[in-house]
């Protein structure tokens, strides 16, 4: 990382939009955070004085507690707003809540909402930065950072390497988000899965295609499993999850398929059985674990790198 580069963007809205460098340097600095997560004293004063919002529309315990436990370690002050049983339930519009939020002049809000560009919508109503921890089907950055970093630092690179993303692509946003962040890179990016959980137009986005798991997995370095997101399907995409287990189910005889020295990946949370065998979910190939360490890590880093970019940063 150049000490001469600075993060310039005042929110993280999405990877779409981050160049090369801007994402290198996130990564460099969770790389820095990483180690300070590990030291007995884990706190530092980047965001000392400063109010972090978790503003949670979806629930996600493991988002949340990871930004939380991010803006603690950075020395803010995090308040962590129930959406279930807030004014949003009697009506109130995202808006309406934006306007609240921004009159108690926070630093940095943290949003997840059911609809994508809530984020976006929310960045220009408020005077503070904004990040997006999820928005619909449309992004989820730091998931794909934390992704990205994982990768790295298990393959000591992501340039050139084959990268497999299997399963409900239709209505992931970690799919869309890792495809942008890990082709900005260098990786070959394919996608998996049946046809009705692919978008229309997906190959567009630069990927290869695959409706079977035997051809999409076939030299990949990284085998990137997805959640069935059933709570976001309004109709029958598949037979049922058995026959889905049975085609696009990860278990030690698909994962063999690919690489002998591929990894395993889910953004979690996992549906064992379902997307993913037990066997290889905890088994020796699986970074599954190490995703949620790193997710701490670039969390750290966005938020650092945010702050410096706020008045008195």
């Amino acid at each position: 990382m150049s000490p001469a580069y600075t993060f310039s963007q005042r929110h993280l809205l999405g990877i779409e939009g981050l160049n090369r460098l801007e994402i290198l340097h996130l990564l460099d600095l969770a790389e820095e955070a990483v180690a300070v997560s590990r030291q007995v004293q884990k706190h530092k004063a980047s965001l000392a004085g400063r109010t972090l919002i978790n503003l949670f529309f979806e629930n996600s315990t493991r988002t949340q507690s990871s930004f939380e436990l991010a803006g603690k370690r950075l020395g803010a002050d995090v308040m962590n707003m129930s959406v279930a049983t807030s004014s949003v339930k009697k009506g109130e519009t995202l808006i309406d809540t934006a306007m609240t939020l921004n009159a108690m002049r926070p630093d940095i809000i943290v949003v997840r909402h059911a609809q994508a560009g809530a984020a976006h919508l929310l960045a220009r109503k408020v005077d503070c930065a904004v990040v997006n921890a999820g928005d619909g089907a449309h992004e989820h950055p730091t998931q794909a950072l934390l992704d990205a970093l994982t990768i790295r630092r298990n393959k000591g690179r992501i340039e050139n390497l084959n990268v497999a993303i299997c399963g409900d692509v239709l209505h992931s946003r970690v799919a869309r988000s890792n495809i942008i962040l890990l082709s900005a890179l260098g990786a070959r990016v394919r996608v998996v899965g049946p046809s009705t959980l692919m978008p229309t137009g997906i190959a567009n986005l630069g990927v290869e295609v695959y409706h079977t798991m035997r051809e999409g997995l076939k030299d990949a370095d990284i085998v990137m499993m997805l959640r069935l997101q059933r709570e976001r399907m309004s109709g029958a995409f598949i037979p049922s999850t058995r026959e889905y287990f049975r085609f696009f189910g990860l278990d030690a005889e698909k994962l063999a398929y690919a690489r002998p020295d591929a990894l395993v990946m889910h953004p979690g949370p996992m549906n064992r059985g379902v997307e993913i065998d037990s066997s290889v979910a905890d088994g020796d190939q699986s970074l599954i674990r190490e995703q949620v360490e790193m997710g701490v890590a670039v969390r750290m880093a966005v938020l650092e790198a945010l702050a410096r970019n706020l008045p008195n940063g």
